[in-house]
């Protein structure tokens, strides 16, 4: 891949899974000498028909297999890594356990004989050999007892291979240097949101770790039937918006009072579906008299480099009427967070969160008119995203009720002003009076104070 990404990953993301174990030293040394003793561990040797002994390292969202270097010193890649369906039931994270179990021994049959037994596979069959014995030896027939005798080393043999079939169905597994070191990146990254939502109950942080189980599992679907180089460009945007994640949620830890512990997680309020939870009724108001906007929370105003999580983007769209009897829907407010759904196109959404959030007053709503605005008139969009197309999935979550939101019916006049740049003017001619009458960034200011009135009314009683 000839691309880069330009904005580093936090400091406490960089260290994870460069090394097996990164947080249990003790850990690797216990598997390494197990490996030892039980299994071949990799060297100059090694051929490509070898197979190392494996060291599995499991986490929330899958694992890494890890080799066994001859020389003692721990590998800087893993072998293997498996990603969990984001969708995982508790028993299908139960069976990772099975998956990732120690290897079975086996004893070669003869050095004549290819092939080799499980030495579980022995065991039974001695014993089913004895209790076949014993059973006839009191009066069973030979051939209730032997039948017995003959399938219970076969099953013992054969079974868990079976069995590891239906759990493999709900993990994504991908090997190879470069597929690997890849997914490793992702996985460091991944790791690091899911330690900061286990010791935080900040929704952002524990929807950041959701949608980075999703870009990790998409990432891993992608390199199980493509290479590196025919994907690059989809792996490209997938670890854009990891990094954009890992690096929101490193702000809101330093903005968050205490430091999260990983080791002391607090429950949710309530559970975390693959969507944000369901929408609460939005009353729909229409702007009547206008007042100057005032500020909610006074704040200094903050650098263009601070970001403000605490951000709402209004947005005008073509009308439209929830149902029979109801007023004219014709602009919206959702929080800057509902552009990192998965249903809204990515990473452009993470990408104008990232530049939503950026130098911004907490609770301020920034009309998309602004975003405009302040990106050169709008020549500058193509380099954030596709405002059509994300705004387009915005307004489809909110019909759909996936997600919160406050419906508006602004009149026209109110509407044109959001729709413009916040020192553009709108102009409407009065045929009684024969004149025109200008309205500006006064005006502009009162309707988005009227809109911070529904909004804080809201709020107050639930976040949105």
């Amino acid at each position: 891949m000839t691309d880069t990404l330009r904005t580093p990953p936090p400091p406490t993301a960089a260290g994870q899974h460069r090394r097996p174990f990164t947080l249990d030293p003790d850990r690797w040394e216990t598997e390494r000498s197990r490996a030892l003793r039980t299994g071949h561990v990799r060297d100059h040797t090694c051929t490509a028909e070898c197979e190392p002994v494996l060291v599995y390292e499991c986490t929330r969202w899958g694992w890494l297999a890890w080799t066994v270097p001859g020389d003692g010193t721990p590998p800087d890649q893993p072998h293997q890594i498996g990603v969990l369906t984001p969708t995982a039931s508790r028993m299908q994270r139960l069976s990772l356990r099975w998956l990732t179990r120690h290897p079975a021994q086996r004893l070669a049959l003869a050095p004549t004989i290819p092939g080799s037994l499980r030495l579980s596979a022995a065991a039974v069959a001695l014993i089913s050999l004895l209790a076949g014995l014993f059973a006839m030896s009191h009066g069973v027939p030979v051939g209730a007892a032997l039948p017995g005798m003959v399938l219970a080393p076969i099953l013992a043999e054969h079974l868990p291979g079976r069995l590891d079939a239906r759990p493999r169905e709900h993990v994504r597994s991908v090997e190879g240097d470069g597929a690997c070191r890849y997914l490793q990146r992702l996985a460091s990254l991944h790791t690091y949101l899911v330690q900061a939502a286990a010791g935080s109950d900040r929704y952002e942080l524990r929807r950041s770790a959701e949608i980075g189980q999703h870009t990790l599992w998409d990432a891993a679907g992608l390199l199980q039937t493509r290479d590196t180089r025919s994907a690059a460009a989809d792996l490209i945007a997938r670890e854009r918006l990891m990094v954009q994640l890992a690096d929101q949620a490193a702000q809101i830890l330093k903005r968050t009072p205490g430091p999260a512990n990983a080791d002391q997680a607090r429950k949710p309020e309530q559970p975390l579906g693959p969507y944000p939870p369901g929408p609460r009724p939005a009353p729909h108001h229409t702007p009547g008299t206008l007042s100057l906007k005032g500020a909610l929370l006074p704040q200094p105003q903050p650098g263009p480099d601070v970001r403000t999580a605490d951000v709402y983007l209004l947005f005008a769209h073509e009308p439209y009427y929830p149902g029979p009897g109801t007023q004219e829907i014709n602009t919206t407010v959702v929080t800057a967070d509902t552009l990192l759904h998965p249903q809204v196109q990515q990473p452009d959404g993470a990408r104008i969160h990232d530049f939503l959030t950026r130098g911004r007053q907490p609770g301020e709503i920034v009309p998309l008119a602004t975003l405009t605005h302040e990106l050169n008139g709008g020549a500058d969009w193509p380099t954030v995203g596709d405002w059509e197309s994300v705004t387009t999935d915005l307004l489809r979550l909110v019909r759909e009720g996936e997600c919160n939101a406050l419906s508006l019916g602004l009149p026209e006049i109110a509407r044109a002003l959001i729709c413009t740049g916040p020192h553009s003017h709108v102009r409407t001619y009065d045929a009684a009076a024969d004149q025109f009458i200008a309205y500006g960034p006064t005006e502009r200011a009162a309707v988005l104070a009227e809109v911070d009135k529904f909004l804080a009314c809201i709020v107050a009683e639930q976040d949105l």
